[in-house]
């Protein structure tokens, strides 16, 4: 395995750190199952496509965020204005999504952005081009992890993290759960789209079909983070949360490097989350049996 395929999946990694943290919100933080994600990461792509296409690269990552908030905040009214069950919502947002998507994206299945200017395009001027791009990379979501950080430890942050841990308590306190939860999910869902914005520029292109399987793999890395960075700090569990997506993407691309068919990821990606979540059952009944 040489540097260019380490630095790419560290890049990768880093990318879907951004996906792992707007997962954590809607997951953890809300308790809320939401299955938008594939739909809005999609968005972020056709919209950051669109608008770097059009010459606004940095533009089209700011219009992502926002579309991909739009359609959290939508799972978030048919969840608390219309009392549909919150896995329903999410599955009924992500399949209209992909209407909303096809439109964005002048009814194509995908946009090449060859030749057109992004976000990483100043980098390729320089030597070592890989390794630019992967401070840039890094930074973004540093600056992601530290905001987002700060707003979970203010009075509205405070609000969103106890409507998740007792939500008839913060009722109680005359505190507003369904606005909390169309707020969280935006966010949430705002940083999923962020993340399909810094892919589709990262990568050159959009797809219709970027979003599938994208809520795996948010899932597996706040699992395999948390699992191995056990801490009741919202920091902690954040970097954590961080660690967990860069390592997922390295034993993917590891699992690739050792001849693995690309067709087999997802089955991978999959039982990888399984043996995440039964990490702590397994290790009991070993103990027991031991």
């Amino acid at each position: 395995m040489n540097s260019t395929v380490i630095l790419g999946a560290l890049e990768l990694g880093g990318i879907f750190a951004v996906l792992s943290l707007g997962l954590y919100i809607s997951f953890k933080v809300l308790n809320i199952p939401d299955l938008t994600v594939d739909g809005s990461f999609t968005t972020g792509c056709a919209v950051s496509a669109v608008v770097a296409v059009a010459g606004y690269p940095v533009l089209g990552m700011v219009l992502g965020f926002v579309a991909g908030a739009i359609a959290g905040m939508v799972t978030g009214l048919l969840i608390t204005k219309l009392n549909i069950n919150e896995i329903l919502a999410g599955i009924l947002t992500q399949t209209a999504l992909y209407s909303v998507n096809l439109r964005i994206m002048h009814q194509t299945p995908n946009i090449s952005l060859f030749n057109h200017k992004t976000i990483f395009s100043s980098t390729t001027q320089f030597e070592p081009y890989d390794k630019l791009l992967i401070i840039g990379v890094i930074v973004i979501v540093i600056v992601i992890t530290v905001l987002l950080n700060y707003f979970l430890k203010t009075q509205m942050g405070l609000a969103l993290r106890a409507c998740g841990d007792n939500e008839a308590m913060v009722r109680a306190s005359s505190i507003d759960t369904d606005k909390m939860k169309i707020i969280g999910l935006g966010l949430a869902n705002g940083l999923v789209a962020l993340s399909g914005a810094l892919f589709t520029q990262q990568q050159g292109y959009a797809d219709i079909t970027s979003g599938i399987g994208m809520m795996v793999i948010g899932l597996a890395s706040i699992i395999i983070g948390l699992t191995f960075i056990k801490s009741d700090k919202v920091a902690i569990c954040l970097v954590g949360t961080i660690v967990g997506a860069i390592f997922y993407r390295f034993a993917l691309t590891i699992a690739l490097y050792l001849g693995l068919p690309s067709g087999d990821l997802k089955i991978l990606s999959a039982f990888i989350v399984v043996i995440a979540i039964s990490s702590a059952t397994l290790k009991r009944r070993f103990k027991k049996n031991a």
